[in-house]
């Protein structure tokens, strides 16, 4: 069972005492694990809200519902079935399955670190008091480590939110190498709805280093903010009264590209490339950029370019916008081995196997970093006490030489990358609150990650 860990988790309890508070889910169906053994998850960390969408129809006081998806305690299930309170679109896999070894090591769970509240734990303890969901550790192509918490298994899908935009940056890098897009150019020199917004004196690489120099901020908790009043609604991923019943011909403001070229304006006070400042506005620029340069939908140039690719073992899906267009900041929702195979490929500088799927020298610019992008992460105040050192063409960066980096989504989404260990691990979860800077629930398991990957590097 998850424990309390001190006034942060108290804190938790005061939003909905339904999410805090795990209850036993009686009947549950265990995981079908085909060729593989039980996978072990902890069944008393399923919420209220988990055990009543499990019952027809499921009890008023627990209905996960568009509005409350994101809260504590329903977001356990909705999470991994986005497309109840979602519009989504389907990311087919195609071809031969990449087969995966499983040979796990359970003395990987029992590795004592120090935790992000500061106590010494295993990491099996570190999951299970975190919020978990999911966890896979590749190496080699081999399952070392693989668990599941509330009722959630090997087949669930499961959203990424803005891990997502690593997987966008990984599509743009294909039409880099191809020649069809300058980094240096304008994103308005290829969409002419830009131009006039705050994307038309900015380059497309400041854009993918979130350096663009916008007035939007994100901003996740003031609900008078115009990132919950306009941005998320556009987006179909965040509730406002009515937002749903808007239509096309009488909203100035419809899906969200109607948000990036007619809403979004320059911050004059600063320059472009100056500082960082995360803000999901970017990532959907790539997005439109990638359509509007191959002609093609952002989830069928994924599905085409990089998801039948993979030899993944089950479809993806991308939540859609109020235009039914694919969510490009923060929509992906597949299972935890998929995205541990994207991850592997990334791993392995763009390959699955011997085909060369994204080239090899747009997986290594990411980790080409210049000292201007470390100061810009250090001069960030939300950042200043983190393990991050840069963001580079939308991935975290924790340490450049040894190729560790990271696609993070709120809410405790991660795929880690760790080349000098020769170790991937995604792992997906359902944390109360979106951020992530100074969570230390997300800190914890990020802190696993990295002792896992010290003792496999050994």
């Amino acid at each position: 069972m998850r424990l309390t860990q001190g006034l942060y988790a108290f804190s938790q309890q005061l939003i909905r005492p339904l999410g805090t508070r795990p209850i036993l889910a009686n009947g549950l169906i265990m995981a079908t694990q085909l060729a593989f053994p039980t996978l072990s998850y902890s069944d008393d960390d399923v919420t209220a809200a988990t055990q009543g969408m499990e019952q027809t129809p499921p009890p008023r006081e627990t209905q996960v519902t568009f509005k409350n998806y994101r809260e504590p305690g329903y977001n356990q299930w909705a999470f991994r079935n986005v497309n109840a309170p979602f519009a989504t679109l389907s990311i087919p896999r195609e071809g031969k399955i990449t087969r995966l070894k499983y040979k796990p090591n359970p003395k990987l769970g029992e590795l004592q670190f120090s935790d992000g509240f500061g106590n010494q734990v295993s990491v099996n303890q570190a999951l299970e008091n975190s919020y978990t969901d999911g966890i896979v550790v590749l190496r080699n192509n081999t399952i070392v480590f693989e668990r599941y918490f509330g009722g959630m298994n090997q087949h669930d899908q499961h959203i990424w939110f803005s891990a997502t935009k690593s997987l966008v940056s990984t599509a743009f890098g294909i039409l880099v190498a191809e020649g069809k897009i300058d980094l240096n150019a304008s994103p308005a020199d290829y969409i002419d709805e830009l131009k006039g917004s705050g994307f038309e004196r900015t380059t497309i690489q400041n854009v993918l280093n979130h350096s663009s120099a916008l007035t939007f901020k994100e901003n996740y908790t003031d609900i008078n903010a115009d990132f919950l009043k306009y941005y998320a609604p556009a987006l179909n991923m965040g509730y406002i009264p009515g937002g749903r019943e808007a239509q096309p011909e009488t909203s100035e403001i419809y899906g969200v590209h109607d948000f990036l070229g007619r809403f979004i304006k320059a911050d004059n006070s600063l320059q472009p490339r100056d500082v960082f400042d995360y803000n999901s506005s970017n990532a959907d620029v790539a997005g439109w950029l990638i359509s509007r340069i191959s002609g093609m939908p952002l989830h069928d140039f994924i599905q085409q370019k990089i998801w039948s690719q993979l030899g993944t073992e089950h479809d993806a899906l991308i939540a859609a916008d109020r235009a039914f267009r694919a969510v490009a900041t923060g929509g992906m929702s597949t299972t935890t081995r998929d995205a541990a195979r994207f991850g592997q490929m990334i791993l392995k500088r763009g390959k699955v196997g011997k085909k060369q799927v994204i080239p090899k020298s747009w997986i290594d610019a990411t980790l080409s970093i210049s000292d201007i992008d470390r100061n810009k992460m250090n001069a960030n105040p939300n950042y200043q006490d983190n393990s991050w050192i840069a963001y580079k063409n939308m991935w975290w960066l924790l340490d450049a030489e040894k190729g560790e980096y990271a696609a993070v989504g709120v809410h405790g989404q991660v795929i880690y990358i760790n080349r000098a260990a020769n170790v991937v691990i995604a792992y997906f979860s359902s944390q109360p609150t979106a951020s992530a800077s100074r969570n230390p629930y997300f800190q914890s398991k990020l802190f696993a990650a990295q002792a896992i990957a010290k003792k496999m590097s050994r």
